[in-house]
């Protein structure tokens, strides 16, 4: 018993250390939690993409996807393209701010969200390296007890972005005026647009 907790308390610190971290998945779990926008779908895709992703780095399907670079450079430049274009479209509400970011949505708002939620997940290599191949290689290395690693580290993932998404509600006072959206949405631009250039840079 003792060296199970020990395992998935060691996975939970990991999971958390790569986690938490700047980057676009992060930005976007922000920005809707501010908006009240799909909160809990986002926050439990986001951790269900993770725990999939960390039981297929445990599963060894990492070694797979070492074999055949091709596979992630191409995730690279797909995922590359998309961040860049989000950020674009962050970068011109700066530029022309919307008078509101309501709560709630229309159900068509809700799939837009839920497919970038998606694609910021799925097209972003670095998700992989955390996922699949680090917390994969550090699963292995707890032999017997590498599920367990896995499921400390799922764990993780889901309080991080449940503290993250549900906590961003503390900002929506001060970010009631269209001014302090600026700020945000051009933090959201300029992050993914970064990310997106060096995915594309080293692709």
């Amino acid at each position: 018993m003792t060296d199970a907790l020990t395992a998935a308390a060691a996975g939970f610190g990991s999971g958390l250390s790569l986690i938490v971290a700047i980057g676009a998945q992060n930005a976007f779990v922000l920005r809707q939690g501010v908006r009240r926008d799909a909160v809990l779908t986002v926050v439990g895709l986001c951790a269900l993409s993770d725990a999939l992703l960390i039981a297929l780095g445990v599963a060894g399907v990492g070694a797979l996807v070492v074999a055949w670079p091709a596979a992630l450079t191409g995730v690279g430049l797909v995922g590359g393209c998309f961040l860049v274009g989000y950020g674009v479209l962050a970068a011109r509400r700066v530029a022309r701010p919307s008078a509101l970011r309501a709560a709630g949505g229309t159900a068509g708002s809700r799939r837009r969200v839920v497919l970038t939620c998606l694609a910021l997940t799925w097209l972003n290599p670095h998700v992989y390296l955390d996922t699949v191949f680090l917390l994969g290689s550090l699963a292995a290395d707890r032999g017997h007890l590498r599920w367990t690693f896995a499921l400390g580290a799922a764990l993780a993932s889901l309080c991080w972005f449940a503290a993250l998404g549900c906590g961003a509600r503390l900002l929506s006072r001060p970010l009631a005026r269209p001014a302090a959206w600026r700020v945000l949405d051009g933090l959201v631009a300029v992050t993914m647009i970064v990310m997106g250039g060096t995915l594309i840079a080293g692709a």
